[in-house]
């Protein structure tokens, strides 16, 4: 039966790059995306594209992918990331970059566009604001950014297209992980059950450390090497769900911490909003079926 396996490189802007490339050479993936978007992060974007056009992408892009791109290529590894910010063509191009010095011959690279909607923000102008129930045209101040989030569609393509690196503006956090198994098992966009378990995957995934024990409030002291904390790795067929880690790290996989990364961000768990489906994880079940690994099914 055919298998998947796809890692967390980072859950926000500023995070660690080390348990990423630990990943990449001892975790076995296939794929490993990069969570680095955030509404903060995306406006701080926005405003550096405004002051250099050729900017706009996450600061820490060039120090990751100068180390992760080489790897990944040796690993046959692809790389997704939201990296791309408020300027994925930028970002792409620097990747290109980054992979001719390298000598990485023949990777392809790709960038997601269609999020930015500030060029036409005077369409939205009438759009009502969820916190002020107002609208947008009734905020002070100047809009700099404005963008929609967009869902599988473009990595998809990406990815059909034969893409090594895919580098998006705002999609949803999850859909850089449920793109790859999508890809992978054929899976209909209507097939509302499949893309609410990659949904869940995603979410277990998209917080980088997080998932592998950062998150354990429960009972974070007995949390082994907090200091050298993995990131968390989803183990995929057909079938089955397992949310495991690297070897040799920090952290922990148990049910208990699993849930509480589960259970993150999601107001409501029989509504748990995407652009691609949503989601009722109520009657979801975590199983503990080995060491750092738990089974997630229902």
């Amino acid at each position: 039966m055919k298998s998947i396996r796809i890692g967390s490189g980072a859950g926000y802007a500023g995070d660690r790059l080390e348990p990423s490339l630990e990943l990449i050479e001892k975790g076995n993936l296939d794929y490993i995306s990069y969570e680095c978007l955030a509404e903060r992060t995306i406006a701080i974007g926005q405003q550096a594209k405004l002051k250099d056009p050729t900017k706009g992408y996450n600061g820490l892009l060039e120090h990751r992918m100068e180390k992760a791109l080489p790897l990944c290529w040796k690993h046959k590894v692809k790389l997704i990331t939201n990296m791309g910010s408020a300027n994925p063509q930028a970002a792409a191009q620097k990747c290109v970059e980054i992979a001719r010095k390298h000598g990485l011959t023949g990777m392809k690279i790709a960038c997601v566009t269609g999020d930015d909607l500030l060029p036409v923000i005077d369409k939205y102008m009438d759009t009502e604001v969820w916190e002020t129930h107002e609208p947008l045209s009734k905020l002070p101040g100047e809009i700099v950014s404005a963008n929609a989030y967009m869902g599988v569609e473009g990595i998809l393509k990406a990815l059909d297209m034969g893409a090594d690196v895919v580098i998006t503006g705002r999609v949803a956090d999850p859909a850089i992980f449920m793109a790859p198994m999508i890809h992978e098992f054929g899976w209909s966009l209507e097939d509302w059950d499949k893309l609410g378990k990659g949904t869940i995957m995603g979410h277990l995934l998209e917080c980088g450390g997080q998932g592998a024990g950062g998150n354990y409030m429960y009972d974070w002291r007995n949390v082994p090497r907090m200091d050298e904390l993995g990131f968390p790795i989803a183990e995929l067929t057909e079938d089955t769900m397992d949310i495991t880690k690297a070897p040799d790290c920090g952290g922990i996989i148990c049910e208990q911490s699993v849930k509480e990364q589960f259970l993150y961000e999601v107001h409501d768990p029989a509504n748990y909003w995407t652009p691609d489906v949503d989601v009722d994880v109520s009657h979801a079940t975590l199983t503990q079926i080995g060491e750092n690994r738990v089974r997630v099914g229902g």
